[in-house]
């Protein structure tokens, strides 16, 4: 059974920081890019920052990059967004996402989502 479980938002103030994880199991951790998605009331869900299933690469949204950084523990299952800087826009529910692309056959996988709210 696949599971994609988000830890660690909450309430920040301004400039502050988060540590978000995403705990997961049942499918092959090492072969699938990770991401982190947001989706702030009233808008789409966007994509906050990717990393390539062999970790060499990442990319992130212009409005996160500098802030922002995406890291992957093989060995814990664990893909993880460390969050500095953050600014009340930041404010949005944070999903984990798995994705790869095998024998023509799109594998996509999601977490529930985690709370982040910015606020003084």
């Amino acid at each position: 059974q696949v599971q994609l479980v988000e830890s660690g938002g909450g309430l920040v103030q301004p400039g502050g920081s988060l540590r978000l994880s995403c705990a997961t199991s049942g499918f092959s951790f090492e072969s699938y890019a990770k991401s982190w998605y947001r989706q702030a009331p009233g808008k789409e869900r966007e994509l906050v920052a990717r990393i390539t299933s062999a970790g060499g690469i990442s990319n992130y949204a212009d409005s996160v990059k500098g802030r922002f950084t995406i890291s992957r523990d093989n060995a814990k299952n664990t893909v993880y967004l460390q969050m500095n800087s953050l600014k009340p826009e930041d404010t949005a529910v944070y999903y984990c996402n798995a994705r790869r692309t095998f024998r023509g056959r799109e594998y996509d996988y999601w977490g529930q989502g985690t709370q982040v709210t910015v606020s003084s």
